[in-house]
């Protein structure tokens, strides 16, 4: 197991100059102490035990100013490394990134969620070890690992608090047992919070500003960072974006709430709304009897994206809906931009975030303050594992909380 670097003094400031140097892509010693407000000298010491770690390289010299060149630093990638694992309903994804959080390799593993977790964790333990292998990544250089998944969670347990998808999940010690199986730290987060922060982590939004997620596989969650960092509420269950209720009146959800988002805009509404219409799931070949809502929404979606008009209401009744859930995360958080993650925005991408746009521009309540940008994730159908690898790198790098 990787260990990382010693941050018993000034954790903080060794923190937030490798963060530095990571959104820079590179950067010299005298901006980072512009950037910081720190002294040249302890920048100079902070960089000096960054580069002894091997966490930092020199990286040339940048263009002269009139004076001597500034020689240049950036990150090392391939210094550490860390694992993402999505445990989805019907899918397990498994992603290894470098230190810049790109991605080095991946797999997908289809039903370990639905196996008990004694059988499914020893697979993706095995699944875990092959890919360090094929990928030559040296284990002592792995950091640790993501394991990201729907909620509700207890963060700090290691543990499921819901039934899903069979009742052998529910307060399963799944980061622990992983542990155990790989050698290695697992940390379990939210699938949408892993999502978010792993835009932040790749560039794709400032990292001052406040932006939302919508994360959509076979359900919908949501995730809000606010300057890198994020927004926990008080048991890191926050942002249920598909749990909000947009009918009093509706039926009762399996989360205990009635009229929920995730029950009139997600794939599996959308799914069952299409078998409704004997044309299209005919046209479709939809099973009434398979369990796999995310093929047949990839296949509703790309039929929307063909012109069948059938399709494409469905997808853009589903798009209005997370409209409105766009703009109540908008009002509630006030963010400057809200990226839509996930699996199920593969196909239909675009349509969303077009249908989205358009109703934030019109209904958000600061509309005259500032825009909202909506946009989709640079991370794609990989968005959650990729997180929750980069979840890894934050806490241990940039946090320093091990």
């Amino acid at each position: 197991m990787a260990t990382s670097p010693i941050w018993a003094s000034r954790s903080k400031t060794r923190g937030l100059v490798l963060d530095l140097i990571r959104s820079a892509r590179t950067i010299s010693r005298i901006e980072l102490a512009e950037a910081t407000g720190l002294t040249g000298a302890t920048i100079s010491e902070v960089v000096r035990e960054l580069m002894g770690n091997g966490l930092v390289v020199e990286a040339g010299r940048g263009m002269s100013t009139g004076g001597k060149p500034r020689t240049l630093v950036r990150l090392n990638p391939v210094a550490r490394y860390s694992v993402g694992v999505q445990l989805e309903r019907n899918t397990c994804v498994i992603v290894v990134v470098d230190l810049a959080g790109r991605p080095v390799t991946r797999t997908a593993v289809p039903g370990v969620a639905s196996m008990p977790p004694q059988r499914a964790l020893p697979l993706v333990a095995a699944q875990v070890d092959a890919l360090l292998a094929t990928a030559g990544v040296d284990r002592d250089k792995v950091l640790g690992v993501g394991l990201v998944s729907y909620g509700p969670q207890d963060r700090r347990a290691g543990v499921q608090l819901t039934p899903q998808p069979t009742d052998e999940w529910l307060d399963h010690p799944i980061a622990q047992r992983l542990a155990g199986h790989l050698g290695l730290p697992v940390l379990l987060d939210n699938d949408a919070a892993a999502a978010a922060i792993g835009e932040y982590w790749m560039g794709a939004v400032d990292s001052r500003s406040t932006y939302g997620c919508i994360y959509m596989a076979s359900g919908i969650g949501g995730g809000v960072v606010v300057a890198g960092e994020i927004y926990r509420g008080s048991s890191s269950n926050s942002v249920e974006i598909g749990h909000i209720s947009i009918a009093a009146d509706g039926d009762e959800c399996t989360c205990g709430n009635v009229g929920c988002l995730e029950n009139y805009a997600g794939p599996s509404a959308v799914v069952q709304q299409a078998r409704a219409l004997p044309g299209l799931a005919g046209r479709l070949a939809l099973d009434p009897a398979d369990a796999d809502l995310l093929t047949g929404f990839a296949q509703i979606a790309a039929a929307a994206n063909s012109g069948d008009p059938d399709a494409r209401s469905l997808i853009e009744r589903s798009a209005r809906y997370l409209g409105s859930a766009a703009v109540t995360m908008a009002g509630l958080f006030d963010v400057d931009a809200i990226v839509l993650a996930g699996p199920s925005f593969a196909v239909a991408g675009p349509i969303y975030r077009a249908v989205v746009q358009r109703e934030v521009d019109r209904r958000t309540f600061a509309r005259r303050a500032h825009g909202v940008r909506v946009a989709l994730s640079v991370n794609g159908s990989d968005a959650a594992a990729i997180g929750g690898a980069v979840l890894v790198l934050q806490s241990e790098l940039i946090l320093g909380r091990g």
